[in-house]
């Protein structure tokens, strides 16, 4: 079903097809439409704008994982965050995703109207720049992604480290994909028939990450690319598993995952970090699911550097963002979409995210209730 032609649409007409027919023999044998997670955030906005999920709508429910790194950050990290931001003599640098995500009573994007410095970036090495050009200010790098971002960040500790630089640190938020899916699995409320796992966080971990889904859960997942023809052959691939009762991890990308993943990346992050708990939001504290800065690179971990106080987390009323990275709920089933919450004045991170689940519902499926 895998091709390398991504953009054929005789091919996607005819897959789609073929993909449709084997989801109604898998409903009839199943009882009701097969439940299919994507995990990855990504994943979630492709399906959503290039039309897939609602042509699927009637034969496959699709619901979104805790796969948006901006998603999953709690509204205590955030609320740190917003904290640092308010100190003397701080540049605040981050990607333009996280300036407009509500914390408590604040965003970054409130604090820099209010006279703070928050600079928007798109690499995280822009940072270690800002460092050498601003020596009068302290240059504070949120570091928020999944395995993906961390061996750049490291890079950046590593940089930082060489040149001595003493006006440089990191707030690691960064989370760890494969406990958290653990933990989603463990849920006795979390009811899924399979998962599509995240490429880009595959390239890095390797698919062989993964395997413990098949063999302790029992439930079928692949791994897959962004392109419509990837994701129509991995939902075939794991329909076929389904109506066979036979679970794997397919890696349906192979031409950028590898079973061992990226041994260089890899390296990068043992090298600066240490696994350790994180704050998700929706799905609580989770044992090694986060990555802390290593001592021997403390003086640029932002978190030992800077001590700030914070007032008691208050999560936005109504919000429901906990419980779509969970697979609980749909977007379109929150009150607040395109009411209350819309992209000019959101009220959690799903609708803000670039990968958030709210977002891409109101943008390419049409839930603006305005």
């Amino acid at each position: 079903m895998m091709g390398d032609k991504l953009s054929n649409p005789a091919m996607e007409k005819k897959i789609l097809s073929k993909v449709i027919e084997q989801a109604e023999r898998v409903a009839n044998h199943l009882g009701h439409r097969p439940v299919l997670m994507e995990v990855c955030g990504t994943h979630t906005v492709a399906l959503s704008r290039s039309g897939l999920r609602d042509r699927l709508r009637a034969v496959i429910e699709l619901r979104s994982g805790p796969g948006c790194p901006v998603c999953v950050t709690a509204v205590e990290d955030l609320d740190r965050m917003i904290a640092l931001s308010q100190l003397p003599k701080v540049m605040i640098v981050t990607f333009g995703d996280m300036v407009r995500v509500p914390g408590s009573m604040s965003s970054l994007e409130k604090e820099r109207a209010r006279g703070a410095e928050v600079r928007v970036i798109y690499s995280p090495l822009e940072a270690i720049e800002l460092a050498k050009a601003y020596p009068d200010r302290e240059i504070i790098l949120i570091g928020v992604g999944f395995e993906t971002t961390a061996p750049l960040i490291g890079i950046c500790i590593k940089d930082a480290y060489q040149y001595h630089l003493t006006n440089f640190s990191i707030l690691s938020l960064h989370k760890r994909v494969q406990p958290a899916l653990q933990n989603l699995l463990e849920d006795l409320e979390f009811s899924v028939d399979g998962l599509i796992l995240p490429g880009h966080v595959c390239a890095i971990e390797g698919c062989q990450a993964y395997n413990f889904i098949a063999k302790d859960y029992e439930i079928p997942a692949v791994v897959t690319g962004f392109e419509s023809l990837d994701m129509m052959g991995s939902i075939f691939i794991l329909l076929e598993m389904l109506e066979k009762r036979a679970p794997q991890v397919i890696n349906g990308y192979t031409r950028v995952v590898k079973e061992e993943g990226n041994i260089k990346a890899q390296r990068m992050i043992k090298t600066c970090f240490n696994k350790g708990g994180a704050i998700w939001r929706g799905l609580g504290f989770i044992s090694d699911s986060g990555l802390s800065i290593k001592e021997k690179y403390s003086d640029y971990d932002a978190g030992r550097k800077f001590s700030v106080k914070m007032s008691q987390t208050q999560i936005p009323k109504g919000c429901c963002c906990g419980d779509l990275m969970k697979g609980k709920m749909m977007p379109q089933q929150c009150p607040l979409l395109g009411t209350h919450c819309t992209p000019t004045n959101p009220v959690g991170p799903c609708m803000v995210s670039s990968e958030g689940p709210c977002g891409a519902y109101y943008l390419y499926e049409h839930y603006n209730r305005k």
